[in-house]
């Protein structure tokens, strides 16, 4: 049991009830709620007192205000740990947590069965033109069938960029479809990725050998911008671009340009440089684009268990153990020392 009581805050945004229904069962915690809008005061008194803070990792959901900045910090003296509502963590500064001796943690692979069949769904529906059909049928009489032909996925080479959880699932997925996978990821070696179920290649190797481009990477200093006109125009003639990773990871107005002059045949995207994006974002009013509104890990199976993971890694800090989806290991020493002080 903690010291003390250990008390969790985290806003009225939507999230699974097994979240506040798993913290309700350890002993010593509590759980309060604050509004995103409208009753600033109360959310600030809430936070001052917080040793966890579960935010939205939502960049564009969750007012600017109510991210883990060392603003916000600042005002919360007994914050000792900081969750994310996902994988990724737009909305926490990491450094500045880690400068205060915060853990960082997020739900790494929590959603990652339901992020690759949304992968799985985005390329078969580009490669076989379905998006496009079901659009034409809903407007217009008198096309052919093979006006809209599309192409099997079997035999074809996916190219992963990133093979982490999400990158793992899709490849087993795509091999069962009969499709070649290679993948790069720096953080891996040769032979770690072929124990994941790809062939390692490097970035350039991979831009210009697949038939099908998919990003599973984090968004961070080196993946921001990382797929440009550049990285577009390496592609091949009629490949397609799938991405279920993070907006800005990717140029939209490249990728705009790589559709309208038919160097790439489609591309299905989830995520986006805003959520959602505006109605007269080109992209959206191409056909051979299909579009979805960063909903590939929004399933409630996934979200389900992301609160899960989520609850049960504030548990374990609740009673000074160190969580396994830790953002920032080399904070835990400090944190440590913290948590002494903060706890009693």
């Amino acid at each position: 049991m903690p010291a003390a009581e250990f008390r969790v805050v985290r806003s009225d945004l939507w999230i699974s009830d097994s979240f506040d229904q798993r913290l309700a069962r350890e002993p010593g915690v509590s759980v309060s709620v604050f509004p995103v809008r409208h009753q600033p005061a109360m959310a600030w008194d809430l936070l001052a007192a917080a040793h966890a803070y579960h935010v939205s990792a939502a960049k564009d959901e969750l007012p600017g205000e109510w991210f883990v900045t060392a603003e916000l910090i600042a005002r919360c003296p007994h914050l000792l740990c900081v969750s994310s509502s996902g994988a990724g963590y737009d909305t926490v500064d990491v450094p500045a947590c880690t400068v205060a001796g915060i853990a960082v943690v997020n739900q790494a692979g929590g959603n990652a069965a339901s992020v690759a069949e949304h992968t799985l769904g985005l390329l078969l529906g580009v490669s076989r033109r379905m998006v496009e059909c079901d659009r034409r049928m809903r407007r217009e009489v008198g096309f052919t069938r093979e006006d809209v032909m599309g192409h099997e996925i079997r035999g074809r080479t996916l190219g992963l960029v990133g093979l982490g959880h999400v990158g793992t699932r899709v490849a087993a997925l795509a091999a069962a479809f009969g499709m070649q996978v290679i993948a790069f990821d720096p953080y891996l070696d040769a032979a770690e990725i072929a124990r994941r179920g790809a062939q390692a290649v490097s970035l350039m190797q991979l831009l210009a050998q697949a038939d099908v481009v998919s990003l599973h990477c984090p968004r961070d200093s080196s993946t921001l911008g990382m797929v440009d006109a550049a990285a577009f125009a390496r592609m091949k003639q009629g490949a397609i671009f799938i991405t279920t990773a993070r907006g800005g990871i990717h140029d939209e107005a490249a990728l705009v340009q790589a559709l309208r002059s038919g160097h790439l045949a489609g591309a299905g995207i989830d995520v986006w440089d805003r959520e959602p994006p505006p109605l007269d974002h080109p992209l959206l009013a191409m056909d051979n684009v299909y579009a979805t509104f960063h909903n590939a890990g929004v399933t409630h199976e996934a979200r389900r268990n992301v609160a899960q993971i989520a609850a049960d890694q504030i548990a374990a800090v609740a009673v000074g153990e160190r969580p396994p989806r830790l953002v920032n290991p080399q904070v835990w020493n400090a944190y440590q020392a913290r948590r002494a002080r903060v706890l009693g």
